[in-house]
């Protein structure tokens, strides 16, 4: 399948660790034919971690897509009413963004246009990157996975000897995921190995 002309929202938040993983998967998107319109939370907004600083990322996002990031509640908003998207994807998609989005908080740009995106019943991708994936937020992936118009890039644990509640999407699955959602299916298998 083709993604020419398949209008995207990409929402990364604080996986800060995730983010040059998902940097390869937004030029297989473009190169698929993918517009991909940024989308960003406060973590990735305002934070400089020992993985990049945080103007760095936005200028890469910048230089990589062309198009101005969505950064705020206000600016989010929008994306449902005029219908800004075929997808969202949100990669990495940290626990607190799953905690908030099963629990209908919306606090930052990435849930407010995700939000706003669902309610025109469209489909929303998540690319999970949480340590505690097994742990208290096995519940909400569960909640999420039974979700209309959610679907999840397959999912592993990173490493289950040192981090045994650590979840972690095969990025690298994020295109076809991406597909996948595009129809509606869930990409199949969901557990992955690493």
């Amino acid at each position: 399948m083709s993604l020419q002309g398949i209008k995207i929202g990409l929402a990364l938040t604080g996986s800060h660790c995730t983010i040059d993983k998902i940097f390869v998967q937004v030029d297989r998107l473009i190169a698929a034919g993918a517009d991909i319109t940024p989308i960003i939370s406060p973590a990735i907004d305002l934070i400089d971690t020992r993985f990049g600083d945080a103007e760095a990322v936005k200028s890469r996002l910048f230089e990589s897509t062309g198009k101005d990031i969505i950064r705020s509640i206000v600016d989010a908003e929008p994306v449902g009413p005029q219908k800004l998207f075929d997808l969202i994807i949100v990669a990495p998609c940290t626990g607190n963004t799953l905690a908030k989005l099963a629990n209908g908080i919306t606090d930052t740009a990435v849930l407010m246009a995700v939000k706003s995106h669902l309610r025109n019943q469209r489909p929303v991708l998540l690319a999970i990157s949480t340590n505690d994936g097994l742990g208290l937020n096995a519940r909400n992936i569960g909640f999420l996975l039974a979700a209309k118009n959610i679907f999840m890039v397959p999912f592993g644990q990173d490493d289950p000897i040192l981090k045994p509640n650590s979840l972690v999407s095969k990025m690298d699955l994020l295109l076809p995921a991406a597909e996948s959602a595009l129809r509606y299916e869930q990409l199949q298998p969901l557990l992955v190995s690493y």
